[in-house]
């Protein structure tokens, strides 16, 4: 004769440790095939700009003259530019150099939106003056501003800092202040319907103060839309960068990017459409992965699709 089970082991068994939230998100991120493959291919990026010098030792600015407008071969993978720079070196120095300002802006743009959007949000007597200020910025024409801004402060601050140093700096600051609207204006929604939960108003009926009620309750609740802000503002950011060096208003002519080596191809197209067709396809596909990682990352975060 078996003995009974006791209440204990029926309890140990009955009880589940309860789900992380995260390995709910990850679960609805893998249903989405074109985030996988997006996320996949930005690490691929990520690896091959940062961890390519490691394997490709040529200095991007080394010149060998001989190989001057040659094309793909074995010393020269992606061909050399019209001073025999490599291109493969050129290509993955100015990754570098095209991340890192797509990183940097949308930390910023994300910090002045994220803090507009919960101030404008929570705070009922700032909201006119921080809406109205987001909408000036929205009806700005950006690109003429963007040219005005660097016109205005380029050499100075390449005066200050270097010429690198200080276009970065410049590059980075101008991105950021023009495209946080967006992400305010989502963020403010977001704390605006939080702010009449139940949840929200036991812990304000208590006392608590703004402050720890924004940090503890808002702005983890707020977390889904500032990630995929996060996502579609990197590839901003690269497109802005792209654009502007191809305009010449960028990095200088030998401190190489995407979008500067884009221009400097553009006078090579007939003869090597290879100086064109490498730089533009690690702009669009760089974006386009961004892009997809951020649809997988607003489907995952969303509370109504999860778990369909």
């Amino acid at each position: 004769m078996t003995d009974a089970p006791s209440t204990t082991s029926i309890a140990a068994e009955t009880y589940q440790k309860p789900r992380n939230q995260w390995w709910d998100v990850w679960d609805q991120f893998k249903t989405h095939k074109g985030a996988l493959i997006g996320a996949a291919f930005f690490i691929f990026v990520l690896l091959f700009v940062y961890l390519g010098p490691l394997f490709w030792t040529i200095d991007p600015q080394y010149i060998d003259i001989r190989a001057r407008n040659q094309g793909p071969s074995l010393a020269h993978p992606m061909g050399a530019d019209q001073l025999g720079r490599d291109m493969l070196a050129r290509i993955i120095a100015g990754g570098q150099t095209s991340i890192a300002v797509g990183l940097t802006a949308m930390l910023l743009s994300l910090i002045v939106g994220t803090l507009v959007g919960v101030l404008a949000g929570y705070f009922k007597r700032l909201d006119g003056i921080l809406m109205r200020l987001t909408d000036l910025f929205l009806a700005l024409p950006l690109l003429p501003l963007l040219l005005v801004i660097i016109m205005l402060f380029r050499d100075p601050l390449r005066a200050a800092f270097g010429p690198e140093q200080g276009i970065f700096i410049l590059i980075v600051f101008v991105i950021g202040i023009t495209s946080w609207m967006q992400t305010a204006r989502i963020v403010r929604g977001d704390v605006l319907a939080l702010k009449e939960r139940e949840f929200v108003l036991a812990a304000r009926s208590i006392g608590t103060p703004p402050h720890r009620m924004i940090v503890r309750h808002i702005l983890p609740n707020v977390l889904s839309p500032i990630m995929v802000s996060a996502t579609l503002g990197i590839a901003n950011a690269i497109i802005t960068e792209s654009a502007l060096s191809f305009l010449g208003l960028g990095f200088p002519s030998d401190f190489p990017t995407w979008g500067r080596l884009l221009f400097d191809g553009t006078d090579w197209l007939q003869r090597n459409p290879e100086r064109v067709i490498w730089p533009g396809l690690a702009i669009s596909l760089t974006v386009l992965s961004v892009n997809y990682i951020g649809d997988g990352l607003r489907d995952a975060l969303d509370p109504r699709i999860r778990g369909r």
